[in-house]
C-alpha cells in the first residue's frame, strides 16, 4: 500500500468556483507556470493546458518517481485542468491557438521575451487578437533588462537572490531550499497579479500584460533579510536553525528528537522560563529583553539545551503547546502526511483516476469554511482536445479530426 492509498478523498462541498466563468490558456511547463494556472483552476477558473505534441509539459518527464505512468512532480501542479496538445510553432497551428486566445480571458507564457515574439505570443501580438485579455509572462529575469533572454531554473534564481548564500550551516556549502521556492513563489505572484488585472479590466475593460520574473520573487522573499543589511551594513552569514534577529529562534536537542523553539517577544520568554523550571533566567535583569539575550546568547542557549535534554520532545511539546509557547517538532515528510491537524483541516487529499490514488496537497486556504478544490484529475496528455475546441470555438468532431491528420495535435 503507497502512502497515498491512506488519505481522504476530496473534502465536502461543492468545488470553490470564484474565477467560474475565467477562461484561462496555459502555455507553460516545468514549475512556476503550471502553479499559477493550478491556483487559478482551484479558484474555479477554466485552465487550458496547451502542449506539444507527443512531449507535453517537461515536467511530464521528471522522475521516478512515477505514479500510473505519470510523474509525480506533474501531478503535483495540474489538476483541475484540461489538457490539450497543439504545435503551433508553424503558421497553421499559431492560427488554431490565436482563435482560442480571441476568447480567453488569460494567457500565461513561460518563454523569455525573445521567444515569445517568434512563437507569436507577445503581448503586442495578442493584444492584436483581443485587447482585453491579461497577457502573464513568467520568465527568470522578467522581459526587459540586460538578463532578459537568459534561461533560469529555480536553483538559479534561488542562488541569485541569496537565499543560498543564507541557507544551511556557515561550515558548510550554501544550500538549496528543500523545495522549488522560487516557481511556487513566482507562481503565486502571477496568480496574484491576474486576479488584480482581471479586478481592473472589469472596471476598464482593458487588457494588461503582467511581467513575473522568478529572481524578482525571491529577491522579494528576502526582503527581511536585505533591508536590515541595506539599513545597517551589517553582512548577515548562514546559522543553520537560528535566527540572527530574535535572540532564541533555533532548533534544540531533546532526549529524543529535535524540536523548534522561537521565543518572540518578552512574555513569551517568561512563559518559557516558567514552564521549563528556570524562573532565576526569567528574573534575570541581563535577560529581560531580546537586546539583552542576543549579547548573551551562548549562555542561554547552553542553559535552555541542558534543560530540554533532559526529558523527550512530545513532553516538551505538550508544556510548551499549555502554556502558548511558540514550538513544534521537525516533520519528516511521512509525519506530515500523516499529521491531524493538516488532516482535519482537509489539506491532504487522494482523487481516484482508473482506480489509482492520485495524491494531492490541496489549497491551503477557506472561503465561507470552504477549501474543496477539487473538479478534475490531473489531466493525461491531450486527453481533452475535442472537448475544448468544442466548448471553447463550437468546433465539430470533424474539424478536430483535420487538425488530428494534420499532424497539428
Amino acid at each position: 500500500m503507497l502512502p497515498a492509498d491512506k488519505l481522504p478523498p476530496p473534502g465536502p462541498g461543492e468545488p470553490l468556483q470564484l474565477l467560474d466563468g475565467i477562461r484561462v490558456l496555459d502555455l507553460t511547463t516545468s514549475v512556476a507556470g503550471p502553479y499559477a494556472t493550478l491556483l487559478l483552476a482551484d479558484l474555479g477558473a477554466s485552465v487550458v493546458k496547451v502542449e506539444r505534441p507527443g512531449r507535453g509539459d517537461d515536467a511530464r518527464s521528471w522522475g521516478p518517481p512515477f505514479l500510473d505512468g505519470e510523474s509525480l512532480w506533474f501531478l503535483s501542479v495540474n489538476r483541475n485542468k484540461e489538457s490539450i496538445t497543439l504545435d503551433y510553432s508553424n503558421p497553421a497551428g499559431l492560427e488554431v491557438l490565436h482563435a482560442l486566445i480571441a476568447v480567453a480571458d488569460v494567457l500565461v507564457v513561460n518563454q523569455v521575451a525573445r521567444s515569445q515574439e517568434k512563437l507569436g505570443v507577445d503581448y503586442q501580438t495578442v493584444k492584436a487578437i483581443n485587447p482585453k485579455l491579461v497577457h502573464v509572462s513568467i520568465s527568470g529575469f522578467g522581459l526587459t533588462g540586460a538578463n532578459s533572454n537568459q534561461p533560469c531554473y529555480d536553483l538559479i534564481a534561488e542562488g541569485y537572490s541569496g537565499v543560498m548564500d543564507l541557507t544551511g550551516e556557515i561550515a558548510n556549502d550554501p544550500q538549496k531550499i528543500g523545495t522549488p521556492a522560487a516557481d511556487m513563489l513566482a507562481g503565486s505572484d502571477a496568480a496574484l497579479a491576474t486576479m488584480a488585472a482581471l479586478i481592473r479590466r472589469n472596471r476598464t475593460g482593458e487588457g494588461h500584460e503582467i511581467d513575473v520574473s522568478m529572481v524578482e520573487s525571491m529577491t522579494r522573499f528576502m526582503a527581511p533579510r536585505i533591508v536590515p543589511y541595506l539599513g545597517s551594513g551589517e553582512q548577515p552569514r548562514r546559522s543553520g536553525g537560528k535566527d540572527s534577529v530574535i535572540a532564541i529562534y533555533q532548533t534544540f536537542n531533546t532526549a529524543d528528537n529535535p524540536l523548534t523553539l522561537g521565543l518572540g517577544n518578552d512574555n513569551i520568554w517568561q512563559r518559557f522560563c516558567e514552564t521549563i523550571g528556570r524562573p532565576d533566567m526569567g528574573s534575570d535583569p541581563r535577560f529581560a529583553d531580546n537586546v539583552g539575550r542576543r549579547a548573551v546568547r551562548e549562555e542561554i542557549v547552553r542553559e535552555i539545551q541542558a534543560t530540554l535534554l533532559l526529558h523527550p520532545r512530545n513532553h516538551w511539546l505538550t508544556m510548551f503547546a499549555k502554556a502558548r509557547i511558540p514550538a513544534g517538532p521537525i516533520n519528516r515528510l511521512d509525519e506530515v502526511a500523516d499529521d491531524p491537524t493538516l488532516r482535519e483541516r482537509g489539506l491532504l487529499f487522494s482523487a481516484q483516476r482508473n482506480g489509482t490514488a492520485v495524491p494531492q496537497v490541496g489549497l491551503g486556504i477557506q472561503f465561507n469554511r470552504n477549501n474543496r478544490v477539487y473538479r478534475k484529475a490531473p489531466p493525461r496528455l491531450g486527453e481533452d482536445n475535442h472537448a475544448v475546441f468544442s466548448s471553447w470555438l463550437c468546433w465539430g468532431d470533424e474539424r478536430v479530426r483535420e487538425l488530428d491528420n494534420s499532424g497539428l495535435l
